[in-house]
Parts: structure tokens; sequence; C-alpha cells
């Protein structure tokens, strides 16, 4: 679980996100679990590090409780369906009182924040033949309205209700009002805290999608997914599109669960990314700290050949790296031999926390590229532990302590290892 204490994790990101914009989205559930007074403090310390942050909040919860106190039975609970007179009128009811505990608690933790009248809204109209009567759409964000505020250091707190140019209101959808927002803002990461926590399998939790990845993964499991994460996750898929790079559903009921998300490279929902949230790239010298500790990671687990950190400094030019938000999480490098035509595969590691994320594979494939790039004949490795992974994902082949360079077969027999050699010729 993520630390506060793990302060280099974090002051990793705080230049990234300075004076850049956090759209926040959080289900009226969440306003009522006891872990709200958490989220609070986590909004304040992002605040603290200049990240500025805007929120946006539904009401499901509170207009479900509110319809059974006014014995009205409400037609829409989420802001899609048909929103008749009644329910809009606890719609609104119910919203007020959720702003104004959100406002409640910004007071409470020293922080200055406002509703503003920043939605403008129209009718959704006739949607498969029904009238939707007062259910809305977001026509425009007032973005001069929004960014006044976040210039002066207040918290926009935006409500599922928009009001058109002749002042009706209309019950719109909080996680659709949270992708306008973030659009207009250019926000840099729009949080969905929710009660789903997160897109999963049966088995397990997904933790990064694209979101191509996504909308596909969307397509096929829609029947089977819990309704609340379907409209999480297509609303997700829509703000990618749109322009919004990263998109996080995540359990807002987590305690330190905000900052575990954007604080940490693995994270604890589901991250929607865009553009280049993975990237392998050729190390450089500021990557010899990150590099050294992936293969002290390695040593540790008898996987890699002890390397000094001297050795590592005259070499990392023969590095690469793969990052998870700009992060190195693994490593490798190809060493040449150019007087043999060939290279040698070396230092592949990974994060513990990124196993089985198939990373290893894009390494693989990244240092053949590189290889044949540079006209190598035959890539080489050694292995006591991952000699099955290199035969089957990396289509080497067994081979013998004779397919080394010389000087390679020097450095084999002083080592003791008897590591296992692997081939593959790529001519």
């Amino acid at each position: 679980m993520f630390r506060l204490t793990d302060l280099r994790e974090i002051l990793r990101y705080v230049p990234r996100f300075r004076d850049r914009v956090f759209v926040i989205a959080i289900d009226g559930a969440i306003v009522e679990d006891d872990n709200f007074h958490n989220l609070l403090l986590d909004i304040a310390l992002l605040r603290s590090l200049s990240v500025r942050v805007a929120l946006v909040h539904g009401a499901a919860f509170q207009i479900e409780r509110y319809a059974k106190m006014t014995d009205v039975t409400p037609s829409d609970l989420v802001g899609t369906g048909v929103t008749d007179a009644a329910t809009l009128q606890v719609a609104i009811t119910a919203a007020n009182r959720v702003t104004h505990e959100i406002l409640e608690g910004l007071s409470a933790n020293d922080l200055r924040g406002a509703c503003p009248n920043a939605l403008v809204a129209h009718p959704a109209g006739i949607l498969g033949g029904v009238d939707h009567l007062f259910t809305g759409r977001v026509e425009r964000v007032d973005a001069f309205l929004i960014q006044t505020l976040l210039e002066r250091d207040i918290i926009p707190v935006i409500p599922p209700i928009g009001c058109d140019g002749a002042g009706r209101s209309y019950r719109l959808n909080s996680d659709a009002v949270a992708v306008e927002l973030a659009k207009t803002l250019n926000a840099v990461k729009l949080v969905f805290l929710c009660v789903e926590g997160g897109v999963r399998t049966q088995d397990e939790m997904i933790r990064q999608m694209t979101v191509e990845e996504a909308e596909s993964f969307l397509k096929k499991n829609r029947q089977t997914m819990p309704p609340g994460t379907v409209t999480k996750l297509s609303h997700a898929v829509r703000a990618g599109k749109e322009g919004v790079e990263r998109i996080h559903i995540i359990d807002g009921r987590e305690q330190e669960g905000l900052l575990g998300e954007v604080f940490s490279n693995e994270g604890i929902g589901t991250l929607i990314y865009t553009n280049e949230y993975q990237a392998i790239r050729l190390a450089q010298k500021k990557d010899v700290r990150a590099v050294f500790t992936l293969i002290q990671q390695g040593i540790k687990a008898e996987e890699l050949v002890k390397r000094t950190r001297t050795d590592l400094e005259r070499q990392i030019g023969e590095y690469f790296v793969f990052e998870v938000d700009r992060n190195p999480v693994a490593c490798g490098a190809l060493h040449m031999y150019p007087d043999q035509n060939k290279a040698e595969l070396a230092s592949v590691y990974v994060d513990t926390r990124y196993e089985n994320q198939g990373i290893g594979g894009k390494l693989l494939a990244y240092a053949e590229s590189l290889a044949r790039s540079r006209g190598v004949g035959v890539l080489f490795c050694l292995s006591t532990q991952a000699i099955n992974y290199f035969i089957q994902r990396g289509g080497f082949q067994l081979g013998t302590p004779d397919d080394l360079p010389p000087v390679r077969r020097e450095i084999y027999e002083k080592n003791g290892r008897r590591s296992q050699v692997l081939i593959k010729p790529l001519t």
C-alpha cells in the first residue's frame, strides 16, 4: 500500500503537476463514506503542492434517500434516463445538500471553495422515441469563470445540475459533467472516485489500459460488468478520445487511495491513458541511479551478475530503460561484439511491482530490433533462471559456451555461474 512517508515517490511527480489541473469526480456515496474526511486531506495536500483542483460530484445515493423520505419514486437515479418534474426537485435538493457538505469539508481543511453556475445545459430531448423531460446535456462550460476561481486559489465545486439561457434547470450525469470540465480546463488528470474501485476481470484488477484497449474491453464485457463500472469506463474512453491524457478510476473509500493513485507508478485503481504512458528508450546519464537500483534488485534475487556503479556509469550508453509515466521500472543492455558480428542481451530486469505485465517481452523485442538495426548477425544471452522464458517468448535456442565471443567466454569461465548460453540468429 502507498505510504505518505515515501516522499521520493511524491517529489518525482510534483514538478510535472505544478499549476496543472486535476478534475476529481466524487460519487455521492463517497461523500457519505467515513473516508471522505481523508479525501479532503488529500485534496488539501494537492493544493499545498500547487496542483489546481476542480471537484464534480454526483448525488444518486442522496437522491434515492431523499426520494424515500418524500414518497417520490425517482424516474432515474443517474441522470441518463427520464427525469420527471418530481425527480428533478428531489435531485436539486439532494445535489444542493451534497455541495454544501463538500464546502463544509473544504472549510474545515482551510480550503476555499465555491459553487459557480458554470454549466450551461440543454434538454437531452427525445431519445429512442422517449422524451427525457428534465434530463439534460452539457452545452458548454464557462471556462473563464472556472479559471478565475482556480487562479484565486478557490476550488470550484460543480453539482450535476445545469441551467439553460432561460434559467430552466436540468439533471445531468456527473460523470459526463466531469469529462466536459476536464476537456475545458485541459486537465492533466481526470479522477473518478467511486465504490467500484476500478475495472476488474474475474481474477484481478486491471491496472492500466490504453483508450483503445479500454474500448475493446468495454465492448466485450459490457453485459457482465457492474453498471457503475460500465458508466465510468464509457466516460473514461470518451475523455481519452477527446483529449484528456490520464483518466483514473479508483475506490474512494480506500484510505490514501487518491494519493496512492496520483503519486505512485503502479497506482491502486485502473488508469486509462492516451499518450506515451509507457515507453522504451536508450538510457542516459540521468538514469544511472534508477538503473543501478534495478540491477541491485536483480542481484539480490540472483538473477543478474554483480555490477558496480562505476561500471554502469561507464557503460550507460549500452543500456535501455522501460518507463512508466517517465519513471524507469525495467532495464536491459545490448553489449556489442563487432569482430564476431554478435551482441549480448544482458541485465534484463523488471521491477517486481510490474511483473506479469508483458514488459519483459517488450524489452526483448526492443533489443532485437536495436541489434538488427546495427547489422548484428547473432544475438545471445546468458541465464540461470529465465531459460524457458527466453526460449518460449524470445525465440532463443540453447547454445554452448563455444558460441560466445572469446572475450565474453573468458569472463564466463571466470565467474563460475555456469549460466545457460542462449542464441538467436538474426540473419
